[in-house]
């Protein structure tokens, strides 16, 4: 069972990196055809579409894929159709009626946009609104059923296609609007892809959609805190997105393009950087959440602690070996990867926010794991307000960085209350000294890697990221074996062949 697990995530993480990898190299692209403001301009009108997407659907696919572990165990064939079909019908409820009224009543949001034009290339996501909402419950029944290959297959082919249209149709862009429409309407196509492959799949090995009535309130009832939790999540984002541009205005006296290139610059550049361990971190989750959960159900309380325990370990780890090389070639990667000196600055000023992050991040998965949706929907609200309240407070003071220094807190608030929680769901958890000495080899790594580059001060660019980023990455990752903080376990166990 274990080494099916290892070999579960090995997978997922491996597709799920080549993805993402896809992803930032598209980022890259859009960031040099279209600049920080058509950046700017796409990351709002993705923002809104996400509070709608994520209302109608964020809490289904774990849900879903729970569900459907359940009836494995102890149901029948039926009962895991009802459950998808349950999961498509309350997604439907809520997509086709707002995509209606938003497509109808377009000028009740135009206060979230900075002129018509962006508005109306918001619009052209609203069919997107419907197909991926389905699509995120065919997600939960991959995961239900384990079938991590195709669901693997699917995401990277949806965004291949977005990445190869996008390029293809930006090329030609004339205008920073221009482009955003452009690279919307690939995101669109990619949208009407991973629908049509995820339903034909489905359909074609044995699903079926049937009568959802014994399942459609159970499935409501465990979605909704993590929905809740989730749109709030993305409507933060659209609320960030629409009034610091325009607090970068009123009080530090920027115009339009100067304060949408600021915002493009750290949404759309220095955060999908900082972001990496995202991916990483949410490829564990999709594999071993289902496991956990089936763990705490069971009060097989020894065999749980030791799943969080590795799990919390697994996202430190993954924090403290991407922060030596950010923290010390964040300069370099922004004006290599981006052009962008200022994109740059902020991820290496904020390279240490991976650890609360990630923290957050995987305790939040595990909480959630435990039925503690609630809670951990609280929390996330603390974490939210301190960050609203470091941007309205400290933006005249320090700018754009007024939300950075509130993403970070917030994520120290909800790691701090995710751990407390955490120590009393599961008694016994150990993994504060684990913690404490991986943050302690990634600020010794990271203090070497900030005298390295000093060193190699005047070499060209590409030369500094390879020499230092390989040299630092290398030491870190020794300074760990020789601690005992990294195992060649889980690798033994991963490449072990079956019998």
């Amino acid at each position: 069972m274990a080494s099916n697990v290892y070999r579960s995530a090995a997978q997922v993480t491996i597709f799920s990196t080549i993805e993402k990898t896809l992803s930032f190299a598209y980022r890259i692209i859009l960031s040099r055809l279209i600049g920080a403001e058509g950046i700017g301009i796409y990351q709002i009108c993705l923002s809104v579409f996400s509070v709608f997407l994520t209302a109608a659907s964020s809490g289904i696919p774990v849900t879903v894929s729970r569900m459907i572990a359940k009836q494995s165990a102890t149901g029948t064939a039926r009962g895991k159709h009802a459950v998808v079909t349950a999961g498509v019908l309350s997604t439907l409820m809520f997509t086709v009626p707002a995509a209606i009224i938003i497509f109808f009543g377009r000028n009740l949001l135009s206060f979230l946009f900075p002129d018509e034009e962006s508005l109306n290339i918001f619009v052209l996501l609203l069919p997107g609104l419907i197909l991926t909402s389905v699509y995120a419950v065919m997600r939960g029944t991959f995961w239900g059923n384990k079938q991590f290959l195709p669901y693997s297959l699917i995401e990277l082919a949806e965004d291949s296609v977005m990445v190869i249209l996008g390029t293809v149709l930006v090329f030609s862009a004339t205008t920073p609007t221009d482009g955003a429409l452009r690279a919307t309407v690939a995101a669109l196509i990619s949208y009407i892809f991973s629908f049509i492959v995820s339903v034909g799949w489905y359909l074609t090995h044995g699903g079926k959609f049937v009568n959802p009535k014994e399942q459609l309130k159970p499935l409501l009832a465990s979605a909704m805190p993590i929905t809740a939790m989730r749109t709030s999540t993305s409507l933060l984002n659209s609320v960030v997105a629409t009034f610091l541009p325009a607090l970068l205005i009123s009080a530090c006296g920027y115009d339009s393009s100067e304060a949408l290139a600021l915002y493009g610059a750290v949404t759309g550049m220095s955060l999908p950087v900082l972001f990496i361990p995202n991916s990483l971190i949410g490829s564990i989750a999709v594999v071993v959440a289902p496991e956990m959960s089936e763990h705490y159900y069971a009060e097989r309380k020894e065999t749980l602690k030791r799943d969080v325990e590795k799990t919390i370990k697994a996202a430190v780890l993954i924090a403290a070996l991407l922060i030596p090389p950010l923290f010390t070639l964040g300069g370099d990667l922004g004006e290599l990867l981006f052009g962008n000196a200022f994109s740059g600055e902020v991820i290496r000023n904020f390279a240490f926010m991976l650890f609360p992050m990630c923290i957050s991040m995987i305790t939040t998965t595990v909480l959630n794991s435990m039925n503690c949706e609630v809670r951990t929907l609280i929390y996330f609200f603390v974490g939210a307000l301190f960050m609203l309240a470091c941007i309205f407070i400290l933006t005249p003071v320090i700018g754009i960085y007024s939300y950075m220094a509130g993403l970070a807190g917030s994520y120290v608030i909800t790691a701090i209350l995710n751990v407390c929680l955490l120590r009393k769901k599961c008694a016994g958890t150990k993994c504060a000294k684990y913690t404490a000495a991986s943050a302690a080899v990634c600020v010794f790594c990271s203090l070497f890697g900030l005298l390295l580059r000093r060193l190699t001060y005047s070499l060209p660019t590409i030369a500094n990221i390879a020499i230092c980023g390989g040299a630092v990455t290398a030491f870190t990752i020794i300074a760990f074996f020789t601690l005992g903080l990294i195992s060649f376990e889980p690798i033994k166990k991963l490449l072990k062949i079956r019998k």
